[in-house]
Order: structure tokens, then C-alpha cells, then sequence
């Protein structure tokens, strides 16, 4: 392989075979973002009869992506795999020939943002858009939003959970436009704030989102959307989206809308806020994050569609857990923004924890509504007022008592056990309170990572490798501060 870089090695993963060099590493992490998306592509273009298939992969690497495509997903004509590296590019062309796709993908050297503008001319535009960055995608939400075409999908990846997590509330608003929160729910959080942020991007153009499926797993957050055109449509963004309120002491969620509709083509105020001054459970005060996308994140027709089309995907090495995190997605309850953790509750009021199937049987013999959610094993989404949820943990406690040191003046434990259930709480088992996935035995959540798991460092030329960084970084704060002393 005649390259100004060493290459690291020969990968092969679905019908690919490509090399990768120091400036274009590989994640075999990442495997199921590839996998998901060779999926998701291919159900999408099933139901565009009788056109051609044009596909931007904007930040390609090792152009494995693209290659995949070509090789995976019939119907595509073209797709154009870029870099802004030369060497990444040199690295594409000869993985292009090694695989025998020179007909239909196509190296291109250009940076992604003036690519994407270049190609906002209709004529220009794509059908399918994939941004898999290092980080955060926030700088090319505009660009591809402008060359996308009616209709097409929008493929869209995040790496930088720290921030939209709520580690560093101002960089998230910096970059993605919303404030996020450090909430037990973070993970569907961070998908709702870069829901928001491409649904900013696209309605300055007159377009707005069709979200059809929206994962957190790993590190990383993965979103596909359909980008459509409709100044008039593009108006009621305004009602998809609300501002939260999270209790600093028992971590309540209550949400505000930032409009509602009055009629078809108008809108009105909302009438707010939905809570006082502190909170009715436990009187503490409130954090204010948002805005956030809080419609439906998913389109169940089209993930049902997904889940019947993987019995002919013969190439997906991480296809067990495609089917099981598809299916979990498809048991959420999609008009609930959020959830709970069990656990996190559980400790709020310094409890043993009921389990999983005890809760959602009460929650369920109350007459509400309850699942997972995708983005946490212990996850609680419901329907049910919050108040409802600490009635059960109240019956809970009166079965099963905490110590008194706990019912401190003024603590959270005390301010929510102090009042007595409003409602008579069953624990009985409920026969919906195991979810089908469940039953199935379906791989629902990660196992424990492998080797070398998270996200990798920012792809750069140099023959050092990780092992040799880690080394060089050992003790390196150490070393700085005898060197200063």
C-alpha cells in the first residue's frame, strides 16, 4: 500500500475489506453504528420506488462506511465519500479499489461544511446525508439540512455525552443551542437536545424533522431523520418542543411547552410555569434546562418495518443486538418525554428498592401506563403523575422501613414520607409488567464492555499507538508538579 502513512491494519467487517492508517483508525465498537445504519438505509430506500440513490458520507475516514453501503445495500447509484485529509483520501481510494466499488463510490477531498453548501442547488442535493464526526455535529447541522432533498434522511451521530449530559451545561448551550441537565435520564436528554439543535438547524430553511428512529447506546448518541420541506409545518416546531424543570432535591421532571396550537395554521403562548417556587414534594427549588424536543422520537411503522427486514440481512455482526434494542425501542411508551430510574428513587428515600416487576405492577394496577426505555437498563417511563410514584414508594416503606436517622427536618426523605398515600397502592403482579422483549430473552442492553471500549482520541497523524500514549501520559500530573516544586 503505497502511502506517506504506515498502515495498522486489514479490517473486514460485513461485506468490506478495508485498511486503515493512524490518521483513520478503527472502532470495532462502533461496529453497530454501522450496522444500525446499513439497516436503517436499507429500509428507507425500500420505500423510495423507482429513484436513484444519491449518499454523502461528509466525514468518511477509511471510507469503510461507504463501502459497506455499496456493497450491502442495493439500489444506491451513487455515493460520494469524503474527507478533508488527503491522507484519509488516499486511504479511500485504494480501500475503493480493494473492493471493487469505483462505480459507485466516489473519493472526494473537501471540507464537509463547504461540500454540504455547495450542494444546496437542487440539482446538487442527496437523498441520503451521513455525519458521523468526531464529537460534536453541531457545525454541520446547516450545511446538510441545506442539501438534503425533500424527503431524504438525515443520518446523524454525537460522541460528546459529557456535555450533553449535563457536565458542562454552557458548552452544550454553545454548541447545541439547549441547556442540558444532570438527570438520571440524560441519556434520552442528550437525543432530545440534538433532536432539537437539527430541528433548529432545518426550520431557518423553511424544513423541519420526521425523527424515525433515535438511539443512545455506548458513548454515543445515533439519530435518523427524514428532513422535510413546509414553511407551514416548519411553524409548529414551536409546540414540539418544551423547557424542563428538575426538582434539586427528589429530581421531579415537569415540562413546559414552548407553545400550543389554536388552530391549524395559528398558535398560542403557553401558560406556565408548571410548578411554583419549590417543589410540592420535597420544597426544594428547581434547574431549568431546555429547550428540548419533546414529540415522538421514533416512527413505530417504520422500526416494525426494520425489525422484519433484519431476517434478510445476512452481513450484520452485531445483529443480535440490533433486533433487541429495536424491539425495546418499539415497547417505549413514545408520547413520554423521560424517565426514571428505580434505583435513583430508591435512594432519594433511602430505601431497599422494590423490583422492576413489583413497581411496574403497581404502576400498571393504578390504571397507568409503563416501559424502558433503550438509553437504561433500570429505567422507569410512564405516564403516571410523579405524585403516584412516591405513593408507591410510601407503601413501599410502610412494608419495608427505613431507619429513623434518615428523617432529618428539612431532608427530602422526610418532606416526601411525611404525607400518606392518596392512593391504594397493589402490589400484585401484573401480566404486563414483564415486557415481550423480556419473555423473548432478546440481548436488550450492552454486556460488559470489551477491551479497548469508549471513544477513541481525535484521529491524527502518528505511528504511536494507544498503548504507547497511555504510557507516555502516565503520571504525568504527577511529573508536572515536581517539576514546579
Amino acid at each position: 500500500m503505497a502511502s506517506s502513512e504506515t498502515e495498522q491494519e486489514r479490517i473486514k467487517e460485513g461485506l468490506a475489506e478495508v485498511f486503515t492508517t493512524s490518521s483513520t483508525f478503527y472502532n470495532p465498537v462502533q461496529q453497530f453504528n454501522r450496522d444500525t445504519t446499513v439497516t436503517v438505509i436499507n429500509g428507507y430506500i425500500k420505500n423510495q420506488k423507482g429513484s436513484k440513490i444519491r449518499v454523502l458520507e461528509a466525514l468518511a475516514a477509511s471510507g469503510l462506511r461507504s463501502i459497506r453501503f455499496a456493497k450491502e445495500i442495493p439500489g444506491i447509484s451513487e455515493i460520494v465519500c469524503n474527507d478533508f485529509s488527503t491522507e484519509a483520501v488516499e486511504c479511500i481510494k485504494k480501500n475503493i479499489e480493494l473492493n471493487g466499488v469505483q462505480d459507485i463510490v466516489k473519493p472526494n477531498c473537501e471540507d464537509a461544511m463547504l461540500l454540504m453548501q455547495k450542494c444546496k442547488k437542487r440539482e446538487l442535493q442527496f437523498d441520503i446525508v451521513d455525519l458521523d464526526p468526531y464529537g460534536c455535529a453541531g457545525p454541520f447541522l446547516d450545511g446538510a439540512v441545506q442539501c438534503i432533498k425533500n424527503g431524504g434522511l438525515l443520518a446523524v451521530t454525537c460522541t460528546d455525552l459529557a456535555i450533553l449530559c449535563g457536565n458542562a451545561f454552557e458548552s452544550c448551550h454553545a454548541k447545541y443551542g439547549s441547556v442540558s441537565l444532570k438527570s438520571k435520564a440524560c441519556h434520552e436528554l442528550a437525543l432530545r437536545i440534538v433532536l432539537r439543535s437539527i430541528e433548529s438547524a432545518a426550520n431557518r430553511y423553511g424544513r423541519y424533522i420526521e425523527p424515525l428512529i433515535s438511539i443512545s447506546v455506548d458513548f454515543y448518541v445515533r439519530i435518523f431523520v427524514k428532513v422535510h420541506y413546509g414553511m407551514q409545518q416548519a411553524k409548529k416546531s414551536v409546540c414540539k418542543l418544551s423547557m424542563i424543570y428538575q426538582c434539586s432535591g427528589c429530581s421531579s421532571l415537569h415540562f413546559q411547552p414552548m407553545a400550543t396550537p389554536k388552530t391549524e395554521h395559528t398558535f398560542a403562548f403557553a401558560r406556565g410555569p408548571p410548578v411554583g417556587e419549590t417543589c410540592t414534594f420535597c420544597l426544594h427549588k428547581f434547574h431549568l434546562g431546555g429547550p428540548i424536543w419533546s414529540d415522538r422520537i421514533h416512527n413505530l411503522d417504520f422500526i416494525n418495518q426494520l425489525l422484519v427486514d433484519l431476517a434478510d440481512l445476512k452481513n450484520l455482526g452485531t445483529k443480535e443486538r440490533i433486533q433487541g434494542i429495536f424491539t425495546v425501542i418499539k415497547e417505549e411508551l413514545q408520547d413520554v418525554p423521560l424517565y426514571y430510574v428505580l434505583d435513583s428513587l430508591a435512594s432519594t428515600i433511602r430505601c431497599s428498592a422494590p423490583s422492576q416487576n413489583a413497581f411496574r405492577s403497581a404502576i400498571l394496577n393504578a390504571g397507568y401506563k409503563v416501559s424502558y426505555s433503550h438509553a437504561e437498563k433500570n429505567s422507569v417511563k410512564t405516564n403516571a403523575p410523579m405524585s403516584l410514584l412516591w405513593d408507591i414508594f410510601r407503601s413501599w416503606v410502610k412494608k419495608n422501613p427505613i431507619s429513623d436517622r434518615h428523617l432529618t427536618d428539612g431532608s427530602v426523605v422526610k418532606e416526601i414520607l411525611s404525607k400518606e398515600p392518596q392512593t391504594t397502592i397493589e402490589f400484585d403482579f401484573h401480566d404486563q409488567a414483564i415486557p415481550d422483549s423480556k419473555k423473548k430473552g432478546l440481548l436488550r442492553w450492552q454486556k460488559n464492555p470489551q477491551p479497548e471500549w469508549g471513544p477513541k482520541t481525535r484521529a491524527k497523524k502518528t505511528n504511536e499507538t494507544q498503548a504507547e500514549k497511555r504510557e507516555r501520559n502516565q503520571g504525568k500530573r504527577k511529573k508536572r508538579k515536581l517539576e514546579q516544586s
